[in-house]
């Protein structure tokens, strides 16, 4: 018998016909004699409906009241679940997340998971129930007020849940079959990956990916639960995430029987991003500790800076002009922080370019192999794309293109590498991937 948390997704729980779908693959695995505790995301687009129905009664909502607010679609769908498991006969209990122990701080509507007391999660499975958790939320135990974790948080509650419980696997359901190495929605030829590391699918999830919330990889590394990416259309085998994987790295195989050692490929994926924005400054005064006060500036706004480039200027002497990539949510409280701060920093002028699109290059096995970045750039060439900004870690390589050109890049360091399968299009079921 295992210790299973099963997360699905607003895809997956979007109408009462799929919600009736996983009430089956939920009770099949419980009549099979496992533990099942259940995590589940609001139906469909319910919260961006509700986000809608607050942008119509308040031009700016309290995000104390937005939180109870957006708790509410989680709490639909964990009662409906639980309903329609109870119709299968098998005995389900649901959660809100505070009631399942889901302890956070008081930052409403981006909360961090604190500590989790899953005390009646524990008593439910002990005493033979499914226990259904609504995710994305918790509770700030100083003024006992619910808060939500933000995008992706139905994952972050998952891993914390399993991390709490001692579960033997996370399965976080989807709407594709796994992890691929592009979206499979820009490159059909996308191929599922089979096992991965937490650091790679952490590089791919920070970078654009949509299957995974990197919080929860995050939080699956700290605690070392094992993530099984699957799909809520199929019963084939995802992809598992943990501390030990074949991809990326080097691996002794046995080529096809001829007792050859060949090495397992070097690049997991291709991920992109559209949702960056890039700020320049014009003109800032080259002298030293001005770059410091500007990102402490820009880390007051509460700004996430990717990326950063510092070019002399071409015009003048003893300037230069810095840009970095920012999340396009984040640049109008940049923008006006550094406008505040003009006459401090001494800079000449402000460009805001929300037109750039990021791609990103992942493997573990590229800290080995040199020719990595030739062959990138080389396949931008040859697709005619413009690169105009570039960062590199040990397992990965990304570039700031123009948005317009992002999927045809996305596809031509695809074929480059070598990632495209021979098995035919892959699979997408519904929604986008969350």
């Amino acid at each position: 018998m295992a210790l299973i948390v099963q997360k699905y997704g607003g895809s997956s729980v979007a109408d009462a016909e799929s919600i009736q779908r996983v009430a089956r693959r939920v009770a099949e695995t419980r009549q099979a004699g496992n533990q099942v505790a259940v995590v589940v995301s609001a139906m469909g687009d319910t919260t961006d409906e509700l986000l809608d129905l607050a942008d119509q009664v308040a031009a700016r909502p309290p995000k104390r009241e937005l939180d109870i607010l957006l708790t509410a679609g989680e709490r639909i769908s964990m009662s409906l679940l639980a309903m329609a498991i109870d119709a299968l006969g098998v005995s389900a209990k649901s959660f809100t997340g505070q009631q399942a122990g889901v302890i956070t701080d008081a930052k409403y509507g981006k909360a961090h998971i604190l500590d989790v007391v899953p005390d009646r999660i524990a008593d439910a499975l002990d005493a033979g129930d499914v226990a259904i958790i609504a995710g994305f939320q918790g509770v700030d135990p100083v003024a006992n007020d619910v808060t939500t974790l933000g995008r992706g948080g139905s994952d972050t509650t998952a891993v914390a849940i399993a991390a709490g419980i001692g579960a033997d696997v996370c399965e976080i359901y989807t709407d594709v079959s796994g992890v691929f190495t592009a979206d499979p929605r820009i490159v059909t030829s996308a191929r599922k990956v089979e096992h991965i590391t937490y650091e790679e699918m952490l590089e791919l999830a920070a970078n654009g990916a949509k299957v995974l919330a990197p919080r929860s990889v995050e939080y699956a590394r700290r605690y070392g639960v094992p993530i099984h990416v699957r799909s809520s259309f199929t019963t084939e085998n995802g992809t598992i995430i943990s501390e030990h994987a074949q991809i990326g790295r080097k691996v002794a195989e046995l080529a096809a029987g001829n007792g050859e050692v060949v090495e397992a490929p070097i690049i997991s994926g291709v991920a992109h991003d559209r949702s960056e924005a890039k700020i320049t400054i014009v003109g800032v005064p080259d002298v030293p500790g001005r770059a410091a006060l500007i990102f402490e500036v820009v880390a007051g706004a509460g700004a996430n800076i990717d990326m950063i480039v510092q070019n002399a200027s071409v015009e003048q002497q003893a300037v230069t002009d810095i840009s970095f990539t920012l999340p396009e949510s984040d640049v109008p409280a940049t923008l006006a922080a550094l406008r505040r701060a003009q006459r401090e920093i001494g800079f000449q002028s402000l460009h805001k370019d929300d037109q750039i699109g990021k791609l990103s290059l992942v493997g573990a096995g590229m800290k080995s192999h040199p020719g990595v970045s030739a062959k990138l750039f080389g396949a931008l060439r040859d697709a005619g794309i413009n690169i105009e900004m570039i960062t590199t870690s040990e397992i990965r390589l990304s570039v700031v293109t123009r948005a317009d050109h992002l999927d045809d890049a996305v596809r031509a360091v695809h074929t480059a590498f070598d990632l495209d399968s021979q098995d035919g299009p892959a699979q997408v079921y519904a929604g986008t991937g969350r």
